[in-house]
C-alpha cells in the first residue's frame, strides 16, 4: 500500500482511511499516557476533541483526490489540535509527527511538502524556546527523515515505471516491425492480384477478342473480312493501351473520356455476338472505383458468354437506383451446372467476385444447363 493520491489498489483505498486513524490515535493515546499527572483540565478536554476528530478520515480519505478542501480542513483541524497540544505539553509532539505520513497521504507530493513544513514549524513554534533537546530532534529530523523516505520510495517506483515502459516500448516495436512485415506481405499480395486482374481483364480480353475476329475473318466474304480485320486493329490498339493504364492502375480508357452507360454500349459493340444494352432509372456518375468495377464485370461476363457459353444473344442492363446500381449480364447459351466448373471459381469469376467485395457490393451467378447464365453485381450508388 503507497502513500501517494492515485497509486493506492482498491484494497489499498478501503484500508487506508481505518489504518491512519488508528495510527493516530495510538499516537494520541500514548503521549496522553506518557505525560499522565501533567494534564490540566482544558488538555484533556482538547485530547477528547482529537480523538473525536481523527476518525472522521475514514469517510474522507476515499474523497481526498475528488474534494481537496475538505482534506485541507481537516489536515487544519489535525494541525490546530497538534499545536495547541504540544503548546500544553511538549510531550505531544510525537503525536504532532503523525502529520508527516497524514501530509503525504492526503495530499499530492509537492503540496504534501508544504504540509510537512507547516507540521514540524508550527508545534515547535508552540511549544516555546525551552523545549528539551530530543523535541527539537524530532522537530526537525523528523519531517527530513519521512521527506527522504519519500523521495526514495517515489525514485524507486519512477525507475521500476521506467524499466516497464522500456521493456513494452521494446516490445511494441517488435511487434510493430511484424505488423509492418504483415502488411507489406499484404500489400505485394493485394499488387499482385490487382495486376493478375488487369491483365486478365485487358490483355487476354483483348487478345480473345482478336483471335475471335480473325477466326470469323477466315469464314467472311471480302467486305466483311476487311471489317473484322479493321475491328482486329481496334481491338489491338484498346488491348495496347488498357495494358499500359494496367500497370498505372488507371481507369480503362473508355471511361477516361465517357460515362458508364457509353462506354458499356462501346463495349458491347467490339463483341462478334449481338449485344443489346439498356439503362434504367436516373443515371448519374459514381466513384472511379464503382465505374471501373461495374465496367470490368461486365467485360468479364461478356467475354465469358463469348467465349465459353456459345450465345447467340446477350441482354446488358445497368439500372440505376436510390441507394444500389445494379449491372445484369443474361446470355442464352449453353450454361453449365454449379459444381461442375467449380461453382464460379474460376479465375475469370472469381476476379469478378473479388471486385466487387472490394467495393462492399455483391455477385450473383445463376446458370441451368441449356438455360443460359446471368450475371447479377450489385454495388453501392455512391457519388464523388
Amino acid at each position: 500500500m503507497g502513500v501517494v493520491p492515485g497509486v493506492l489498489d482498491a484494497r489499498g483505498e478501503r484500508l487506508a482511511g481505518p489504518i491512519f486513524t488508528g495510527v493516530g490515535l495510538a499516537a494520541l493515546a500514548a503521549c496522553t499516557i506518557w505525560a499522565a499527572g501533567g494534564h490540566s483540565g482544558g488538555t484533556l478536554v482538547v485530547v477528547v476533541l482529537t480523538a473525536l476528530w481523527l476518525p472522521l478520515l475514514i469517510p474522507l480519505f476515499p474523497r481526498r483526490v475528488t474534494h481537496p478542501w475538505l482534506a485541507t480542513g481537516y489536515y487544519a483541524g489535525f494541525l490546530v489540535a497538534a499545536v495547541v497540544l504540544v503548546a500544553r505539553n511538549d510531550t505531544f509532539t510525537g503525536f504532532a509527527s503523525f502529520g508527516y505520513p497524514l501530509a503525504f497521504v492526503l495530499f499530492p507530493a509537492r503540496w504534501g511538502f508544504f504540509a510537512v513544513a507547516a507540521t514540524a514549524m508550527l508545534p515547535m513554534l508552540a511549544s516555546g524556546t525551552e523545549s528539551p533537546t530530543w523535541v527539537l530532534v524530532l522537530s526537525v529530523a523528523g519531517p527530513l527523515l519521512y521527506a527522504a523516505w519519500f523521495v526514495g520510495a517515489e525514485s524507486e517506483q519512477r525507475r521500476k515505471a521506467n524499466v516497464r515502459l522500456a521493456a513494452a516500448l521494446e516490445e511494441n516495436a517488435e511487434l510493430h516491425a511484424r505488423l509492418v512485415a504483415k502488411a507489406r506481405e499484404a500489400g505485394v499480395l493485394d499488387e499482385r492480384q490487382r495486376l493478375a486482374r488487369e491483365i486478365h481483364d485487358t490483355l487476354a480480353q483483348g487478345l480473345t477478342g482478336i483471335v475471335t475476329q480473325l477466326q470469323a475473318a477466315e469464314r467472311a466474304d471480302d467486305d466483311d473480312r476487311d471489317r473484322r480485320l479493321a475491328e482486329v486493329r481496334t481491338l489491338a490498339r484498346d488491348s495496347l493501351g488498357e495494358a499500359r493504364r494496367a500497370v498505372q492502375a488507371l481507369r480503362p480508357e473508355p471511361l477516361v473520356s465517357a460515362q458508364l452507360p457509353e462506354a458499356l454500349s462501346e463495349l458491347a459493340r467490339r463483341f462478334a455476338i449481338p449485344v443489346s444494352v439498356a439503362t434504367t432509372g436516373d443515371a448519374r456518375p459514381l466513384l472511379p472505383e464503382l465505374e471501373v468495377t461495374l465496367y470490368r464485370v461486365a467485360q468479364e461476363a461478356l467475354a465469358n458468354a463469348e467465349k465459353h457459353a456459345k450465345a447467340s444473344r446477350i441482354a446488358l442492363t445497368l439500372s440505376y437506383a436510390d441507394d444500389v446500381v445494379l449491372l445484369d449480364v443474361v446470355d442464352d447459351g449453353v450454361g453449365f451446372r454449379p459444381g461442375d466448373r467449380g461453382d464460379g471459381t474460376g479465375f475469370g469469376l472469381e476476379a469478378m467476385r473479388q471486385r466487387v467485395r472490394r467495393v462492399a457490393g455483391t455477385l450473383a451467378v445463376e446458370s441451368t444447363p441449356g438455360g443460359g447464365t446471368a450475371v447479377n453485381a450489385q454495388v453501392p450508388a455512391i457519388t464523388p
